[in-house]
């Protein structure tokens, strides 16, 4: 005979590990530290400075 399960809390189980992978997608894409995000906003500022800064006038 087959095993008996409950079909509720078979449902919840897929619907945690159907949450439990896309956080992980998230994690990779969107998961940065703060000296991370500190660092490329540095550097975009330092590139607008420097496109700023040869703009002509008129």
């Amino acid at each position: 005979m087959a095993d008996i399960i409950n079909l509720r809390t078979a449902r919840k189980q897929k619907v945690r590990a159907e949450k439990e992978t896309q956080a992980e997608q998230n994690r990779v894409l969107f998961g940065r530290t703060k000296a991370e995000k500190l660092k490329q906003a540095a550097e975009k500022a330092q590139a607008d400075k420097h496109i700023d800064g040869h703009k002509r006038e008129e």
